[in-house]
């Protein structure tokens, strides 16, 4: 199966939310997520189908795609789910990422992961803003809810091919990360000198029965 972007879920109980923003301005402890159950089914459909659509996967932060997105009903998707308080400010060591049933991995270890190769800190990973203003803005509203503009607070300059490439290859290198972790889960289960031996074992009855 295709792996995801921006799906996580509730560390403690499970529960599945998807992550618009992995970095709140001001405060990178904090993500902005949506709980699935929250939503209703016109609401939860049209965000999947962003979740996965090309729109939603070439996204940086998911919240870009969802400031150009319209609900069934006509509505702006980010704008909408703002102003009902869908947007739920939460511990990024709270949530962690599923892009998919066999992987996952802890949103405050990848950020910190993210932050390291581009060589900035973590609060440096917030997008989407373009001034001090908006920045303060973004993250008051993460708090209250207040009936402000998000869709300036929110809005996003466009993912040049550079950015998107980048992204590409952090995403590989935490791909990477994780097949080293299963490498050597698998070498604590069975260590590559019992295969060794089990693979010598097999050419030598190769060869005495072809002798």
């Amino acid at each position: 199966m295709t792996e995801l972007k921006h799906v996580g879920r509730n560390a403690s109980n499970k529960k599945k939310c998807i992550v618009a923003y992995r970095v709140v301005p001001h405060d990178a402890d904090h993500c902005l997520v949506v709980h699935s159950e929250s939503l209703d089914a016109e609401q939860h459909d049209s965000l999947i189908n962003l979740v996965e659509s090309n729109a939603g996967q070439t996204s940086y932060e998911l919240a870009d795609a969802m400031a150009r997105t319209r609900l069934p009903d006509g509505r702006n998707m980010l704008q909408t789910f703002h102003t009902q308080g869908k947007l739920t400010k939460t511990l990024t060591k709270d949530i962690e990422m599923v892009p998919s049933q066999q992987s996952s991995i802890n949103l405050a270890e990848l950020n910190k992961l993210i932050a390291e190769q581009r060589g900035v800190t973590v609060e440096d990973l917030a997008v989407g803003v373009t001034s001090k203003d908006q920045k303060a803005e973004l993250s008051k509203s993460a708090d209250s809810h207040t009936e402000t503009n998000p869709a300036q607070a929110y809005s996003a300059e466009p993912l040049s091919d550079e950015k998107l490439a980048a992204q590409y290859r952090i995403q590989a290198d935490v791909m990477k990360k994780e097949a080293l972790q299963l490498i050597d889960q698998a070498n604590k289960l069975d260590p590559p000198k019992k295969a060794a031996a089990a693979k010598t074992t097999t050419r030598t009855k190769k060869k005495d029965t072809s002798g």
